[in-house]
């Protein structure tokens, strides 16, 4: 792992905006794996950023399910809209929070580059088809994207990323306490200690809240859009319906359309606000001089209050009952999972039905010998598929599929 502080290379603003003494600062990065000049005009993060939107996997989000399929409707969250309300999410809470927006906004696109198609539907079945051959985990595939699948540059595969971004991807949600680490991650400890044991910078646990402000609001307005639950049913969950009352009396006869909109509006900037002022209270008693300082603290800094909280995992609740195992989702979640599952033994019992670069892969991982890396060829192909995609591989290898829908 190069460890160089770039004081050799050409002097750069490191942030529009001053930054906290406990904030990660570009020009203090620990590195990349490889060594490699660093841009004049942007910083380490930010190049981490644009090598990431400019990755043929972050492209490929734009036609892989949120909670579904493409081809239900045009104005349902995929996983790419998902990946960018997220990111805008990030940069608000790091501009705030006076820490690093480019390192938020690096590890808040990069977190899902690992999701396979049709969403846990799809990574449910791969992780049931890998459990003896080394495992699946759509984290860890996330670090295999950008650390070994890309790959654009002759000196080295994947985008080599700074350890920051890597320790975000990684650690977001956490120390990672498993004695067993996933099979990407134990090879990149191998070259770098991303010191799994402490919590990530404050940059990627703002990714990570993010994520769930992002996530819990926009289902609700794409489960409102499906009909799988009507107003009457948001009006249970306490937190939305203390929103929708708010909403009702500033704005009293709102269509619909309006209402939905302005609730979701409004929920976003309560759970942003509520995040400000816990992750605030939190860093008031830690006290932090350093970006240390949050790796090695006793709890994560970036939180919900314990009110909100628990309202949020009454939202959780109701999402995951009333939307996520809704019978029309259940339906659907069948048919992909035969798709998915055809697909993976498909390939796996006879390896040259793969594309002939994928094959080279198989052949390089010691070949149908080698069961464990066949496999993981094969779970990378797959991983990386499109919905759409996956559909029309289905089709060319077992004739028509039945519309998910």
């Amino acid at each position: 792992m190069t460890t160089s502080r770039l004081l050799d290379q050409p002097a750069y603003n490191y942030c529009a905006l001053p930054l906290a003494a406990y904030a990660c600062r570009p020009d203090m990065t620990r590195g990349r794996l490889h060594r490699e000049p660093e841009s004049q005009f942007r910083t380490p993060f930010q190049r981490d950023r644009d090598r990431v939107i400019h990755s043929s996997a972050f492209r490929r989000l734009k036609y892989k399910t949120q909670v579904f399929v493409y081809h239900e409707g045009d104005h349902y969250r995929t996983r790419l809209t998902h990946t960018l309300e997220v990111a805008q999410v990030a940069r608000t809470l790091a501009r705030a929070l006076m820490v690093n927006e480019d390192l938020a906004e690096t590890v808040a696109l990069a977190h899902d580059l690992g999701h396979t198609p049709f969403a846990h539907m799809g990574e449910d079945v791969l992780i049931e088809c890998m459990k003896d051959v080394g495992g699946f985990n759509h984290n860890d595939q996330s670090l295999r994207v950008v650390t070994v699948l890309e790959r654009k540059y002759p000196g080295w595969n994947g985008l080599n990323m700074t350890w920051e971004t890597l320790e975000g991807i990684v650690k977001h949600n956490g120390p990672v306490a498993d004695k067993t680490l996933p099979v990407t991650l134990a090879m990149i400890q191998q070259h770098t200690d991303l010191r799994l044991d402490t919590y990530a910078s404050i940059e990627a646990q703002v990714a990570a809240l993010a994520d769930d402000i992002a996530y819990n609001n926009h289902d609700v307005e794409d489960g409102l859009r499906a009909g799988l639950f009507d107003f009457d049913d948001l009006a249970t969950v306490p937190l939305l319906a203390q929103v929708m009352n708010r909403v009702r009396a500033t704005h009293p006869g709102l269509s619909d359309h309006y209402f939905i909109c302005e609730t979701v509006r409004e929920m976003f900037g309560a759970m942003v606000m509520d995040v400000l002022s816990e992750t605030r209270t939190r860093l008031q008693a830690l006290n932090p001089q350093g970006p240390d300082d949050i790796r090695a603290g006793d709890r994560p800094m970036v939180a919900f209050s314990e009110e909100m909280f628990a309202q949020v995992e009454q939202l959780r609740t109701f999402l995951r009952t009333r939307m996520y195992h809704h019978y029309k989702l259940n339906r659907m979640r069948l048919q992909v999972s035969r798709i998915v599952r055809d697909l993976y033994e498909a390939f796996t019992e006879q390896y040259t039905l793969l594309p002939e670069h994928w094959q080279t892969r198989v052949q390089e991982a010691g070949g149908p010998a080698n069961r464990a890396g066949q496999a993981r060829v094969v779970a990378d192909y797959i991983a990386g598929m499109t919905d759409r995609f996956a559909l029309r591989e289905h089709a060319q290898l077992f004739g028509a599929y039945e519309d998910p829908r």
